[in-house]
């Protein structure tokens, strides 16, 4: 697999890491302490749904 892959900028310097590549078609994302070294390979869409439910739960509730 030929992709760019890059840290997420929550990562501090040491600390284990998620990192994600975009592809034309998929979005991929690995974690940097995984032994295995696993990649999660999803579709953009459904990317972007993860990450607006994270943002949603971050937010403080009324």
């Amino acid at each position: 697999m030929n992709t760019r892959w890059q840290k997420s900028s929550y990562c501090s310097e040491g600390a284990s890491c998620v990192h994600i590549a975009a592809g034309r078609a998929t979005i991929h994302i690995t974690e940097s302490a995984d032994p295995t070294q696993a990649i999660l390979t999803t579709a953009p869409s459904s990317f972007t749904a993860l990450i607006h439910t994270l943002k949603e739960e971050k937010s403080p509730r009324v």
